[in-house]
């Protein structure tokens, strides 16, 4: 027996009319309606359905808290295999937003609120919210922000990026320096991700070995390069976790420490012929400079050349890569820019109540910009890091 029209619309009202909130149900419904029909036209095909024009494959939900002035849904999203999907509709609140809300609030709980976070507070419109809501949204971003942090890794990243940035933070009545170490990755597909967001008190051999230990039991077995700076924890641990794997020293920093034994007037020109070094096109280029170089600074800044020696053969590792555009793995500068962008927001927390309300912080942006980059272009072409994992292999052998 067909039904008709009316009579499937007043058989779906009358469901939502058995809800404890009809109105908050019927914008559920109309929601998730939108979000069906929106990846659809996305993925190029219904679900399911055997489609020419197909784009991609649906895989799964993913859960979402979505705050409306009816009250809270929380929504089954579809996900998407390639080019990812958040839905039109969602200008609620970023996570970043809620745990910055959270961290306030956070700090008015334990008593060390400043005249600061009280302002910030009030601006934000959130002198109202009780404690019992902080704990909530809390909780929800802790679990989404625990799962970010533990999710399996591909096996394969051609490129790892890692550093550490510090903040101030109350522990045990006292403001301590903690270390929120970051791992960034250019994956098989070309996509940039942010793989590991891991607090330690301090940059130790023992500290940067157990963060490279549990990059491995996320799924990592192989990396063609990591890029750093010169701590010798990061060098330590890339040579005991991730055999088989070269060590790129940053050159940006690397020629910050050169500068360093150079005077403030003789900078500037000193430092346009330092960089010239690493613009060359090749590995052999590279060295010819740097011996033109030495030959005419030997004398005159002796100290600067020494630093410039012992250094130089780690900064040159990407030139083995010559078909990957060595801006983009030469130095941590994709990195530095996204550590900022993260500083620029957590200034004004100033001194954070707590380790986790920071984590929540710090792991809430990069899980935003993580996102946004799945459905960015590749950040470098497939096709070329296939040829560096062959690469890869080829320098292992001539080494061993």
């Amino acid at each position: 027996m067909k039904i008709s029209e009316r009579e499937l619309f007043q058989h779906v009202m009358m469901g939502f009319m058995m809800e404890a909130d009809p109105m908050l149900a019927m914008l559920k419904w109309i929601t998730e309606q939108l979000m069906q029909i929106e990846a659809e036209y996305k993925a190029g095909a219904n679900k399911n359905e055997h489609n020419e024009s197909r784009k991609t494959y649906f895989s799964g939900y993913r859960p979402r808290r979505f705050d409306t002035r009816m009250g809270t849904m929380y929504l089954m999203v579809p996900k998407l295999r390639q080019g990812g999907y958040v839905p039109f509709f969602v200008t609620a609140k970023k996570r970043s937003e809620e745990a910055l809300i959270g961290i306030i609030q956070e700090a008015y709980i334990n008593g060390v609120s400043t005249r600061k976070i009280e302002r910030l507070a009030k601006e934000m419109g959130i002198e109202g919210i009780s404690a019992s809501q902080v704990s909530q949204i809390n909780k929800g971003l802790d679990e989404q922000v625990e799962t970010f942090r533990n999710r399996p890794l591909q096996s394969e990243y051609p490129f790892i990026y890692v550093d550490a940035l510090y903040e101030k933070i109350r522990s045990n009545k006292r403001v301590v320096s903690t270390a929120m170490m970051i791992a960034y990755g250019v994956g098989m597909d070309g996509k940039r991700e942010v793989l590991a967001i891991e607090p330690f008190y301090s940059e130790s051999n023992e500290s940067w070995r157990a963060f490279f230990k549990k990059l491995k039991q996320r799924g990592l077995q192989t990396c063609a390069l990591v890029i750093s700076d010169a701590h010798q924890g990061i060098q330590n641990a890339v040579k005991s976790e991730l055999t088989g794997t070269s060590w790129q020293r940053c050159k940006v920093h690397f020629i910050r420490n050169i500068l360093a034994y150079v005077s403030p007037k003789s900078k500037v020109l000193f430092s346009d012929r330092l960089k010239q070094i690493w613009l060359q096109k090749t590995y052999e280029d590279a060295r010819t400079q740097t011996d033109i170089f030495i030959q005419e600074y030997q004398t005159r800044y002796p100290e600067a050349i020494q630093c410039l020696e012992e250094g130089l053969e780690d900064s040159l590792q990407f030139f083995h890569f010559d078909f990957i555009d060595h801006r983009r793995i030469s130095s941590t500068n994709v990195l530095e820019r996204l550590n900022r962008e993260v500083r620029r927001r957590s200034r004004v927390v100033g001194i954070f109540p707590s380790r986790e309300s920071y984590l929540r912080l710090l792991t809430s942006y990069l899980m935003e910009y993580t996102e946004e980059w799945e459905v960015e272009r590749s950040y470098i072409q497939p096709q070329k890091l296939e040829l560096v994992m062959i690469k890869r292999e080829e320098l292992l052998q001539s080494a061993a």
